[in-house]
């Protein structure tokens, strides 16, 4: 347990932190596997607006620290790519 005034107040923040960075990547998580599922289903309109929806999610997540800014980038490329190779 934290013994200082200062130290219980960073432990209170880290809960805080902590909730707020757990909703936010499974609201993340959650977008990505739409566009998944509608990859894996095989329609591409559907997989389309998943993905536009997708995308803004994991810039924002990494803009917030969540995840590095490259890990965004790199799955947005490779949804992309799967959402394309699909609407051929």
């Amino acid at each position: 347990m934290a013994n200082t005034k200062s130290a219980q107040k960073a432990a209170r923040r880290t809960v805080k932190r902590t909730a707020i960075n757990k909703t936010r990547r499974s609201a993340m998580r959650t977008e990505v596997r739409k566009v998944e599922d509608a990859i894996t289903s095989g329609d591409a309109v559907k997989a389309a607006a998943a993905l536009k929806a997708a995308e803004p999610k994991l810039a924002r997540t990494a803009q917030k620290g969540l995840i590095h800014k490259n890990t965004a980038a790199r799955k947005v490329s490779r949804l992309t790519a799967r959402v394309k190779k699909l609407a051929k």
